[in-house]
């Protein structure tokens, strides 16, 4: 009886240690199985960075190959600067004498004049008393010579005063001296002596534009009394509108006389106007580290307000480079490449590769590229459609990720 129920525990014990046993060997056969379940087949991009699409998908895409391109690429410098104008297209109207203003038309500011347009007038009893003086002196004078012609007649029949001749040619002298000094005067004002008659003598002036140009400020309304020193208005001559850009210091040496300019005025818009590089500032503005260059307009100019604000390229000398269309190169952070495959794939699947470059000037569609590595032999550049390959890559390490 001891012995069947020692026989019936052993029995029990064995019961209750077997399916342990049993057990480990599931636990080792579950570990292979969750391994092949994350090892998928990715048909986009593998670990070493490559990507694999169908010929289908690379016709469907429009994807297109080629090789570098040699071209033709300006390359240019950026520039900031202001529209201006010299110190000589500024022109100051300012009254030749003493007097009062009037008849003054209703100019304003940014009104264009023309050479020689009445600004007003300027009234003032001198300009009576100059032109007075002026029928004095020439009556004055008219008789002097007419008796130094006597006298000197008289002379040379013995019968004249060598003294008397000697002091009416000095009287001459100094009446045609006088006459010349009235004269100048009346005609710095505006009067011409040839038409003073004691019938008529003005008793004004008039203000004429000196040249032609837009009013900037004007300061005279009638009944205003002015001085000489009086600016009465302020024109600029468009004719001599310029660009000043700032260049950094270190790209003045590239900058040359007769280089083609672009610019444009950010306050307008986005149309593109041309210019001229003429003149290279001599003096270092040590406080932005840079130098004034001064360039011509040429062609269609913007409307002028000084002092507007502009953006320009200074265009370089053409130089031959390597060069793709702008959308073959594809920029991640501080890194640019391009897409690569075979010439001749193998198969169904083509194969696509990163090949990184240096990127240079972008100029009509086409941007200048170095690339770090030469081209390996055998393979083509993605031309067009280097976009739609990228997309397909991001979706693989999407993909990949999950």
């Amino acid at each position: 009886m001891q012995i069947g129920y020692t026989s019936l525990l052993f029995a029990l014990l064995l019961c209750s240690c077997g399916p342990a046993r049993t057990e480990a060997p599931a636990e080792e056969s579950s570990q292979p199985e969750s391994v092949a379940g994350d090892d998928h087949d990715d048909d986009h991009e593998d670990e070493g960075g490559s990507v694999h699409l169908t010929a289908a998908q690379v016709e469907n895409m429009d994807i297109k190959f080629g090789e570098f391109s040699e071209l033709k690429v300006n390359d240019y410098l950026s520039a900031t600067g202001v529209l201006g104008l010299p110190p000589n297209a500024y022109i100051a109207v300012n009254a030749r004498a003493s007097g009062f203003v009037h008849n003054v038309p209703n100019y304003v500011e940014g009104d264009f004049v023309r050479k020689g347009a009445v600004l007003g007038y300027l009234e003032n009893p001198e300009f009576i008393d100059h032109q007075q003086r002026f029928l004095e002196v020439t009556a004055e004078l008219a008789y002097l010579r007419q008796e130094l012609e006597r006298q000197e007649t008289l002379l040379a029949a013995d019968a004249g005063i060598l003294k008397t001749v000697q002091r009416l040619r000095s009287e001459v002298a100094a009446k045609t001296a006088t006459l010349a000094g009235i004269t100048q005067r009346l005609e710095y004002l505006g009067i011409r002596t040839d038409r003073i008659t004691a019938d008529h003598i003005i008793d004004r002036i008039t203000l004429f534009a000196p040249r032609a140009g837009y009013i900037t400020t004007i300061s005279m309304h009638d009944g205003l009394y002015v001085e000489p020193s009086t600016e009465l208005i302020e024109l600029i001559d468009e004719d001599h509108l310029h660009l000043e850009l700032e260049v950094f210091e270190r790209d003045i040496a590239r900058v040359e006389r007769g280089q083609r300019v672009t610019y444009r005025i950010p306050a307008l818009g986005s149309t593109t106007y041309e210019a001229e590089i003429h003149v290279i500032g001599k003096e270092f503005n040590a406080e932005n580290k840079t130098v004034r260059v001064h360039a011509h307009l040429q062609g269609e100019q913007p409307p002028f307000v000084e002092g507007r604000f502009a953006e320009a390229r200074i265009w370089l000398n053409d130089q031959t480079v390597q060069a793709l269309p702008e959308a073959a190169v594809l920029r991640d952070g501080e890194t640019a490449y391009v897409f690569i495959s075979p010439v001749n794939p193998a198969g169904e699947e083509v194969t696509f590769e990163r090949l990184l470059v240096n990127p240079g000037t972008t100029d009509n569609g086409f941007t200048a590229v170095r690339p770090i590595d030469p081209l390996p032999p055998g393979m083509r550049i993605v031309t067009e459609g280097a976009y739609y390959v990228y997309a397909q890559a991001q979706a693989g390490s999407l993909e990949h990720e999950h």
